[in-house]
């Protein structure tokens, strides 16, 4: 699967997907000039999937977001299986909800497509070789309470004060100040802004 590089350093076989093929072509050349063998490239999730089975690839550096199948999904299909790659996140997405989709996918790092490429080779290797380890970013969301999230998620789903009162068998003042206690720990104002902020923090089962 890997061999020795000149200085004794372990040449992972890593599978570079994003959609954008000068992106690739320039990682694929920096990962290279750091000691790793770029077995593959890939413009979509799907495309990954095929390309990391065909090629053995034990790592998979992947942009979040891509037409059709996004590196969410195709994250989750390669660590389903037992002996999948190490997928890490290279991207510029940051939001916490994004994050969290990729730790529940199974990706192991999430890094900066404006990392440094020496650095990120290190920070690669490092994950590679100790995969047990959290390298994911920690994402600090607010406590709601279950009825709190209860209302939240109505609210997401575009029902009125009333509907959600009638859903949670409360009354509407209940459902009023349930939600003024949401807008408070979301540091919003308004229903619209409640419910864009929920969504960045993946907060909602139904976006």
């Amino acid at each position: 699967m890997t061999s020795e590089g000149d200085a004794g350093r372990r040449r992972v076989r890593v599978l570079i997907v994003d959609d954008h093929p000068l992106f690739r072509m320039g990682l694929s050349l920096a990962l290279t000039a750091e000691g790793f063998d770029v077995v593959g490239e890939a413009g979509d999730g799907e495309q990954a999937v095929q390309v990391a089975r065909a090629t053995g690839a034990e790592l998979v550096v992947m942009d979040v977001r891509m037409p059709g199948s996004d590196g969410i999904e195709a994250c989750a299909q390669l660590t389903s299986q037992a002996g999948g790659p190490v997928v890490v996140m290279l991207t510029t997405y940051d939001e916490p909800g994004v994050v969290r989709s990729a730790r529940h996918s199974g990706a192991k790092a999430f890094l900066s497509k404006e990392t440094a490429p020496k650095e990120l080779a290190r920070t690669l290797r490092r994950v590679v070789e100790e995969p047990d380890h959290d390298w994911m970013p920690q994402v600090a969301l607010p406590e709601l309470t279950p009825r709190e999230a209860e209302a939240l998620e109505l609210l997401g789903q575009g029902f009125s004060n009333k509907a959600i009162a009638k859903a949670m068998g409360v009354s509407p003042e209940t459902v009023k100040d349930h939600l003024e206690r949401v807008f408070a720990k979301l540091d919003v104002r308004d229903r619209l802004t409640a419910v864009k902020r929920a969504n960045e923090l993946g907060l909602l089962r139904r976006p």
